[in-house]
This record gives C-alpha cells, sequence and structure tokens, in this order.
C-alpha cells in the first residue's frame, strides 16, 4: 500500500481507481492552487510515496529535496513545465503526465473559438443583451467565412493533427511550422512551411499548439505579430506564456492582427492590463480540456500511472 497526496479535487473515477488498488489517498480540501508552504505542510501529515498533482502546483527542486520519500509525481496534465525535471532525475522521482485523451476536447475547443471570431458570436451576444438590436440589417455585425481561409498551426502534435482534420473538413487551407515535419499531419493535407515567419505572413488564422519551453516563450511577440496579416485571427490553448500579452493587447488595439481568441494567459489566472476591455478577443477560462469525457480520463491516467509504478510496471506515459 502506497500513501497517495492528491493536490486538488479531481473526477472521483481515478481516486476510486487508487482506492480500490489498496492504497491510501488523501485529497486536498482547498479547491484551489496550493502555495508552497500549504503543499509542504500537507506533505509532513503522512509519508507520501505518490504524489498526482495539476498544471498549477509547482513541484520545484525544494519541495523534492524536503520530501525525498515521494517516489512519483503524476502530473493531471498533458504540460509538465509545473515540474523540475532535471531536480525529478536527480531525486530518483518518476515524473508522469496524461497525454492523447484530450486531444479531442482541446481541438474541438480551438476549432469553437475559430468560429467564435469569425462569427463574432460573442459581440453578437453582447450586442443583443445589450437591448442594441432593433432589426436585421445588411451590415449588421458582419464577420467572416472560413472555407477557403488559410490556417497556420504552430506545432503539429497531436491536437494540431486533429485540429489539422477537423478545418479541412470545413474547406480551410491548412499550413504549419514545426521543429520537424510531420508526416501523419501531412497525410490530412497541411503542407509545411519553412519559417513561423512565413507562416505567419501567409495564414489568415494562426492557432498555437506548443509546449511551453524557453524556446517557445514569448514565441508571439511584437515583431511576429507585425508580420501578420491585419484581417487575421490568433488563437491560443496551448500556454499563455508562448504569447507576450502586452505585444498582443497593442497589436488587438491598433489594428495589426483583427482579433484573438485566448484559453490561456501569461500570468494566469490574471490578464494582463486592458486585455478584458477589448471588444475584440474571446478569453476562456482555461476550459479548452473540460469535457466530462476528457477529464475523467485524465483522472483515470494518472491513477493508473500509480497504480503501475507501485506494482512494478513502467507507467504508460513517462517523461521523467
Amino acid at each position: 500500500m502506497a500513501h497517495i497526496f492528491v493536490t486538488r479535487e479531481i473526477p472521483h473515477d481515478g481516486i476510486e481507481l487508487l482506492r480500490k488498488a489498496g492504497h491510501e489517498v488523501v485529497v486536498s480540501p482547498k479547491d484551489g492552487v496550493l502555495s508552497f508552504d500549504e503543499l509542504s505542510a500537507a506533505l509532513k501529515e503522512n509519508p507520501y510515496e505518490a504524489v498526482l498533482t495539476t498544471l498549477n502546483d509547482a513541484c520545484t527542486a525544494e519541495l523534492m529535496e524536503t520530501f525525498p520519500q515521494i517516489r512519483i509525481i503524476a502530473n493531471y496534465a498533458v504540460g509538465y513545465d509545473n515540474i523540475d525535471i532535471e531536480s525529478a532525475k536527480k531525486h530518483n522521482v518518476m515524473v508522469t503526465n496524461t497525454p492523447d485523451v484530450l486531444t479531442d476536447a482541446v481541438a474541438e475547443h480551438t476549432v469553437a473559438l475559430m468560429f467564435a471570431l469569425a462569427k463574432r458570436i460573442p459581440e453578437a451576444d453582447r450586442f443583443t443583451r445589450a437591448g442594441k438590436y432593433e432589426g436585421w440589417g445588411p451590415m449588421l455585425l458582419l464577420g467572416s467565412h472560413l472555407n477557403g481561409l488559410t490556417l497556420g498551426l504552430v506545432g503539429a502534435g497531436r491536437i494540431g493533427s486533429r485540429v489539422a482534420l477537423m478545418a479541412q473538413c470545413m474547406g480551410m487551407h491548412v499550413v504549419y511550422f514545426d521543429i520537424k515535419q510531420n508526416a501523419d499531419i501531412e497525410k490530412v493535407g497541411a503542407q509545411f512551411v519553412e519559417s513561423l515567419e512565413a507562416l505567419l505572413q501567409q495564414s489568415d488564422v494562426v492557432s498555437l499548439h506548443v509546449p511551453l519551453l524557453d524556446s517557445t516563450r514569448h514565441l508571439i511577440n511584437k515583431e511576429r505579430l507585425s508580420v501578420m496579416k491585419k484581417t487575421a485571427f490568433l488563437i491560443n490553448t496551448a500556454r499563455g506564456p508562448v504569447v507576450d500579452e502586452s505585444a498582443l493587447v497593442d497589436a488587438l488595439k491598433d489594428g495589426t492582427i483583427r482579433a484573438a481568441a485566448l484559453d490561456v494567459f501569461e500570468h494566469e489566472p490574471a490578464l494582463s492590463k486592458g486585455l478584458k476591455e477589448l471588444e475584440n478577443v474571446i478569453v476562456t477560462p482555461h476550459i479548452a480540456s473540460a469535457t466530462e469525457q476528457a477529464r475523467s480520463a485524465m483522472s483515470v491516467m494518472a491513477a493508473q500511472s500509480i497504480i503501475d509504478f507501485f506494482e512494478g510496471k513502467k507507467p504508460q506515459h513517462v517523461v521523467a
């Protein structure tokens, strides 16, 4: 039997799976991100050998040094930039994540944001609720169709590839840029471009699907926003710091690009100054993977990683 600490309430499927496997599970009663002090205090209460974390939990070198009994961190997320991977390796702590099961959810949310931008749905909703609708008009809230437009995907992994497939069904021309070509995404008709700048220059819609690394922080900055079409839409369902949010606010204000939709934020949960006042931006609270099916499957996957580890098996998705 292992002692497992879960940093926040998650769908119960995974918790029950752990308990049925004979493990002792404690779930943090706080419905929010634990500070380092709060997490440390919780971990002192039992000899926890496993921690099931969410993407907001900072698993630092200090944490691993303070609690050497931790043997596995199962991250309830695809990304794992919240975990000091080098320290985990140093302290022989296995780290797992939960890819694949949220691919459809995030891809669908991306496409939903694409439609919402093109059809100006949030603006239209606000307009109507404010009592401004006085009847049909030929110039009222003109948007754009997506059929025939060029979608530029920055990142061609699982989610980017699924968005490409959906976009093809809508009649969009799809191009992509990644550090290497992806034969699978090209099977659905996406075309590789040689540089990010070339992609930005030709795309009507730019959608970001890259992990947060040193090389991707502020990947979309003032200079790269300036080469985009003035009619272009930018969508970010990846990680907030991939976009220089201050530069984006300026670009949206001065018409450098037409509009943007963000599900993630540079200083999450805070929004950069001026962002929420803009009419040409859609903001959703990091809910791209928030479907019952995806979140439940993530719970089960994280739990199964812990179960496999303590049964001497290699978990399916090991990142360190």
